[in-house]
């Protein structure tokens, strides 16, 4: 790896480390918070990601101490996923839904970053994680463009 991109490629693992963990705390706490008829479907596919998620920070986590990195505790975490936070009606899965769906985008779109950055850097390690974990979040976006797909029709 180029010594050039490295402080990129850092920053990108930190930053998707910071929105993985965000997420998983978000995730976990609609899974619990929204009720009603069409709820358990979307609580059941939260609580699912939520394991894979929690499962990337790691792995970021690792790939940060590889490259010389120290991951970032509570302290350093930034939150802001405004749209993850439970819904005041407890029955809007709406807008958990695309709550979900904008968390996801921004994870597509830090993952593509990454691969960039990675590419630049000559860092395949690094590069091939990040496609992994995008295939794994395009997977969870179209999980949830389903669920709003049902709410359309």
């Amino acid at each position: 790896m180029s010594t050039e991109g490295d402080e990129d490629v850092l920053d990108l693992l930190h930053a998707a480390r910071n929105d993985e963990f965000e997420t998983v705390i978000n995730y976990q706490t609609d899974a619990i918070a929204i009720e009603g008829v069409t709820a358990e479907e979307v609580a059941n596919g939260l609580r699912e990601d939520v394991e894979e998620e929690l499962g990337h920070a790691e792995t970021l986590g690792e790939r940060i101490t590889q490259l010389g990195g120290q991951p970032k505790g509570s302290f350093d975490l930034e939150m802001g996923q405004e749209s993850l936070q439970p819904p005041e009606d407890s029955t809007d899965v709406l807008s958990v839904i695309e709550g979900v769906i904008e968390a996801e985008q921004g994870a597509v779109e830090t993952y593509r970053e990454l691969i960039e950055a990675a590419e630049a850097a000559d860092d395949p390690v690094t590069e091939d994680l990040a496609t992994e974990l995008l295939a794994d979040e395009e997977e969870h976006l179209a999980e949830f463009e389903g669920f709003k797909a049902e709410f359309d029709d």
